[in-house]
Parts: C-alpha cells; structure tokens; sequence
C-alpha cells in the first residue's frame, strides 16, 4: 500500500475513534429522561480521554505519512 493510502486509512481511524467517543456518550445517557448540554458534557467525560488520544495520534501518523509521500514520490 502506498503512503498516501496508509494516510487516508490513519485518517479513517482517527475519524472512527473520535465519532465512537461522542457515540458511547450518547449510548450512556440514552436512558436519561432529561437531555441537557451538562448531562451530555459529564457523560463526556466518564467516557475518558483514551480515544481522543488515540484519534489525535492516528491524525498525526496520517499527516506523516501525507508528507511523507509528497516528499518522496517523483515530480
């Protein structure tokens, strides 16, 4: 697979990774009967902070391997 294929599928996986923080959140209060901005933003926060971290490092192994391939391949 080339370097531009592997940035855009590190890039899928950030994507996925940061949208199923936001999906598990909403999961979790889906038995609330009160739907407010804090109950969301504390449901937020108990899902932790471990696949925003892992979606910011699969971005940035995408944008290196982005560069990468605009720096080696042939002009």
């Amino acid at each position: 697979m080339s370097n531009r294929g592997m940035a855009v599928s590190f890039f899928f996986i950030s994507t996925l990774l940061f949208c199923t923080r936001y999906l598990v959140a909403s999961i979790y209060l889906s038995t609330e009967t009160s739907k407010t901005k804090e109950l969301f933003n504390q449901g937020l926060s108990l899902t932790g902070n471990t696949l925003l971290i892992l979606s910011i490092i699969a971005l940035i192994i995408g944008v290196v391997y982005l560069i990468w391939d605009r720096i080696t391949s042939p002009k």
